[in-house]
């Protein structure tokens, strides 16, 4: 139910009022600056003002100093993230797209990201709505992990506040993470800013008469608040109330704070929807003549507030000619951090920040035991890396108990307990997004999608995810393996036969491993788990209990590094090269399909020169390999006709997913060690993986 507004007589003294009063002054000096004077000349392309929602943003900043506090912040915090350490020049500067700025100029101005400084740590945001909410629980679950799994009672009190608009109370973001925080009881503050309006659509037309706080009053495990954001002691009783129930581990809550937006949705939005007499109400609900009424003469001269204004706009004036020194950011950088740096990790996010280094492990496998399938060596490489990593946690829909749909967690949660191996409510994106808060947290998460036509609504959190690390130039990183089973067995139908795993080896940022055998199976998942990027392991449901793919467990020690290659013995063909089809599956042909029988012939090789793609030429026919794993490749710029679809169209790991892929002359010597590729064994070596292995990307820098 809503809670009544609680007015203690020590609200003053709670807040430092002359830092409020500075930064509410900054922060609408640099609005106006920019919509005055950078907009009109160029030098801001897309700007968004936060005119009308300083207060709340600045006072909650003040209440944030627990050491793993954490903050989802959506592209109208400016305030809230300047009052947490970003520096004016940094804004400014992000907002010119320059190279000093938190994005290296890769991303919107207001799309914020930032290791913890004077406050919480800001997550990095994204620009689609309702995006920032099931990170921020997903760190909110991890610092739970954190108390009860690994025994750090010294952050016991530690919180999330998770920022939106009224607009982001429809998105899918929202209600997912709604359901996660409030069925674990999370600690974590919903603080959502009603100014009103999603650009020009009201906000009845989001939730039922526009109140999300009234309509939620009766939410179970919630306590909400509502609110004026515009008067400084109700703002200020509110904030202060709301945040000490969420850290007494009371549960979350959602506070509604009625603000006025000011300014347009953005800098092309003159408000033309807005009557002249509801742009007078918005004025007069201005929370910085509110402040000033508030602050002067009570608790401060008239000539003390002058001043704080004049020193904003000298510190604004002194940031603008800083930031317009940085320079553009360096197009021959551009590819830089979409992978992990071994010589620059990243600042937050998974187990190095923190000098956490898990064993490199053996290329070298050493099978024992009898075969297995590819459902129990799975299994058991996830038995092995829980029992090994204490930050790995395994989720998804009924994972638990049941142990999947596939089994392929089995026994895993009566062995680890609830805490590591658990059951989510049915949402993707709220599966996905946790994961990511729990990776940037400094956990191992391990997320399993059931089916891969099931991760489509999860599409912004992995896509998201895939380019976080470039996209806040390495100063964030969520290594997340999400394991994704998927394609046609026994029956088929549109929505547990999906086999596009393709169009996420194109994805930003990801590495991709679709393993055709057991051995296989262990090496990369292993790798991926003992990795630093967020990587797709696809599961082929044909292949978990397929004679074919069975094979000896190769060791708790054995890792495969993607980017290896398979060779084989001596070839044959026009060039002396072939390429093996999926595993022993599939006969050759263009369109790759099976026929009755087929799942346990040999598979023909594909001649190179032959098949959907151009002809190759001399020198381009050795392309031996059977590779594994997948990560976007790097080319030289000679080689860009590969990009636009040359080469050979592979079959992937299910029998209707193509994957189109660079002719093997894109492949160059130094991504195998100054080798060069390999030539293909003999016809019968068959190639058991469903991905052409590009060049793998230089890890040291940019191309």
């Amino acid at each position: 139910m809503s809670r009544p507004i609680e007015a203690p007589t020590d609200i003053h003294a709670a807040f430092d009022w002359s830092r409020i009063a500075y930064l509410a002054l900054l922060s609408r000096a640099m609005d106006e600056l920019e919509e005055r004077e950078l907009v009109p000349k160029g030098l801001v392309k897309y700007q968004f003002s936060a005119k009308g929602h300083e207060l709340g943003q600045l006072l909650l900043a003040q209440l944030m100093d627990r050491p793993m506090d954490a903050a989802a912040v959506y592209y109208r915090s400016r305030p809230f993230v300047l009052a947490c350490g970003l520096t004016p020049a940094e804004a400014l500067a992000a907002d010119m797209a320059r190279a000093g700025s938190m994005s290296g100029g890769r991303d919107v101005g207001v799309v914020f990201n930032l290791p913890r400084r004077d406050g919480p740590t800001i997550l990095p945001t994204a620009g689609d709505i309702g995006s920032q909410f099931s990170p921020g629980v997903g760190w909110a679950q991890a610092i739970r992990y954190r108390v009860e799994e690994l025994g750090q009672t010294e952050l016991a009190d530690s919180m999330v506040l998770a920022f939106g608009g009224d607009g982001n109370v429809a998105s899918n973001g929202f209600w997912s993470s709604l359901t996660v925080a409030t069925t674990l009881e999370l600690p974590v503050l919903f603080v959502i800013e009603d100014n009103g309006y999603a650009i020009s659509v009201q906000h009845h037309l989001q939730t039922p008469g526009g109140n999300i706080a009234a309509n939620l009053a009766a939410f179970r495990n919630l306590a909400v608040w509502d609110g004026s954001g515009s008067q400084p002691e109700e703002t200020a009783a509110l904030v202060r109330q709301a945040v000490a129930h969420v850290r007494a581990g009371k549960g979350p809550g959602l506070l509604r704070l009625q603000v006025r937006r000011l300014s347009g949705h953005s800098s092309v939005d003159d408000q033309a929807y807005k009557s002249p007499e509801e742009r007078a109400k918005d004025q007069a609900q201005d929370p910085i003549p509110a402040l000033h009424a508030y602050l002067v003469p009570r608790f401060m001269a008239a000539e003390e507030w002058e001043a704080l204004a004049a020193q904003a706009e000298a510190d604004l004036q002194a940031a603008l000619e800083e930031a317009l020194q940085q320079p553009e950011p360096d197009p021959a950088t551009v590819t830089r951090f979409a992978f992990h740096d071994p010589r620059q990790p990243a600042q937050v996010g998974g187990l190095l920040p923190e000098g956490i280094q898990l064993p490199a492990g053996s290329p070298v496998p050493r099978p024992q035991g009898p075969r297995l399938n590819m459902a129990d060596a799975i299994r058991r490489t996830l038995d092995a890396e829980l029992a090994l990593n204490p930050r790995c946690l395994i989720f998804g829909e009924d994972v638990g108990v049941k142990g999947g749909v596939h089994t392929v967690t089995l026994g895993l949660q009566a062995k680890y307990g609830k805490g590591r191996v658990f059951d989510t409510s049915l949402s993707e994106e709220g599966i996905i997004g946790r994961a990511v808060g729990m990776a940037m947290a400094g956990l191992t998460p391990v997320p399993e999608i059931q089916f891969r036509k099931y991760a489509d609504p999860a599409t912004d959190q992995l896509h998201n995810l895939g380019s976080l690390r470039w996209r806040t130039h390495n100063h964030f990183a969520a290594p997340v393996v999400v394991r994704i089973p998927g394609g046609y067995r026994k029956i088929g139908d549109p929505w547990h036969s999906v086999t596009n795993e393709v169009a996420f080896v194109h994805a930003v940022g990801w590495k991709v491993a679709v393993p055709s055998n057991a051995e296989d199976a262990v090496g990369l998942l292993r790798a991926s788990l003992r990795g630093q990027d967020p990587v797709l392991f696809f599961e082929h449901r044909a292949m978990y209990d397929a004679s074919w793919a069975r094979r000896p467990y190769p060791g708790d020690d054995f890792v495969l590094p993607f980017g290896q290659a398979k060779a084989g013995g001596p070839g044959h063909g026009r060039h002396g090269g072939h390429l093996g089809r999926h595993g022993g599956a599939l006969p050759a042909g263009r369109g790759g399909l099976p026929r009755p029988g087929d799942r346990h012939r040999p598979a023909h090789p594909l001649p190179l020169g032959q098949g959907d793609g151009p002809g190759l030429g001399p020198g381009d026919g050795q392309m031996p390999h059977r590779p594994r794993g997948h990560r976007p490749g790097r080319f030289r710029r000679g080689d860009r006709r590969h990009h636009r679809g040359g080469g050979l169209r592979v079959p992937g790991c299910a029998p209707h997913a193509g994957h189109r892929a660079p002719g093997p002359g894109a492949l160059q010597p130094e991504a195998h060690g100054g080798r060069g590729p390999h030539r293909v064994a003999d016809p019968g070596q068959v190639s058991r993986a469903p991905v052409l292995l590009r060049a793998s990307p230089n890890p040291a820098g940019p191309v």
